[in-house]
């Protein structure tokens, strides 16, 4: 019999290993990343070696030319994510109506924008594939049905919750990235072909404190897996087993098999 048990068993720890080793090469990368004020860019760009991405940590708050003001909060912003609720009643088994919704397409908005610590800009390239980038909570406003198919089959529409999330202007952003000059000369941040891309509103300390504090932990929980498959695995090899003793005074009680020739 194929051991699917032990395959797992052991692939969830080789997992894991792996997510602690990249995290342990994030916190080093994080590290190592030059942190500059962004008018010093243009410069370290132009005397960067070409053969090696330029990794920076940079600063500043999000500005754009072309903000999106934002349909249920007002806020300008420049990432608007809106998703949609739609609310109904339904008929249950007893025939009374009870609510319930489904979730439609989340649709996201997004211009270009840059950060801007007072020194220059940056602009932030593809922030759909950066890590840490949470967008907050902007509110949510109802739409209630039009009354047009209204009920149809034992299903009431009440109407459409829409919840927004943003990135207004004048969030201060820390941003870990590749730095690079596009074909008109702007200077943007990217993701590397390796190492992290992070776009975070926590600063560059609290992001290298949390990425090596994952790298340790992870460790531990694989030494815990191979200890607790040991002792498993040395009990069964004795014909020890642990269960559940219905009536017994602790939770758990040992049995002993023998075998006989």
């Amino acid at each position: 019999m194929f051991p699917w048990k032990e395959l797992c068993f052991f692939g969830g720890a080789a997992v894991l290993y792996l997510i602690g080793k990249d995290s342990e090469r994030n916190a080093e990368t994080l590290k190592s990343a030059n942190r500059v004020k962004l008018n010093d860019l243009g410069l370290l760009l132009d005397t960067a070696c070409k053969e090696q991405p330029l990794i920076v940590t940079v600063s500043g708050r999000v500005s754009s030319e072309t903000p999106i003001y934002a349909e249920c909060s007002g806020l300008r912003s420049v990432i608007v994510r809106e998703t949609a609720e739609q609310l109904f009643l339904k008929k249950n088994e007893t025939g009374k109506w009870v609510e319930d919704s489904v979730w439609l397409t989340s649709v996201c908005k997004e211009v270009p924008w840059y950060v801007d610590d007072g020194t220059g800009r940056a602009y932030i390239a593809k922030v759909s594939d950066a890590t840490g980038l949470e967008l907050p909570d902007a509110g949510a406003f109802f739409e209630e049905s039009s009354g047009i198919l209204d009920c149809v089959q034992d299903i009431k529409m009440l109407g459409i919750k829409r919840y927004e999330r943003v990135l207004p202007v004048g969030t201060s952003l820390t941003v870990v990235g590749e730095a690079v000059k596009d074909d008109l000369g702007k200077i943007c941040i990217q993701r590397p072909l390796s190492g992290p891309f992070y776009v975070s509103s926590k600063t560059i300390d609290q992001l290298i404190a949390h990425t090596g504090e994952s790298s340790r932990v992870l460790p531990l929980c694989i030494s815990g897996i191979h200890s607790f498959w040991y002792v498993f695995v040395c009990l069964a090899s004795n014909g020890i087993c642990i269960r559940a003793a219905p009536g017994s005074k602790g939770p758990f009680s040992s049995c002993t098999t023998t075998t006989t020739g």
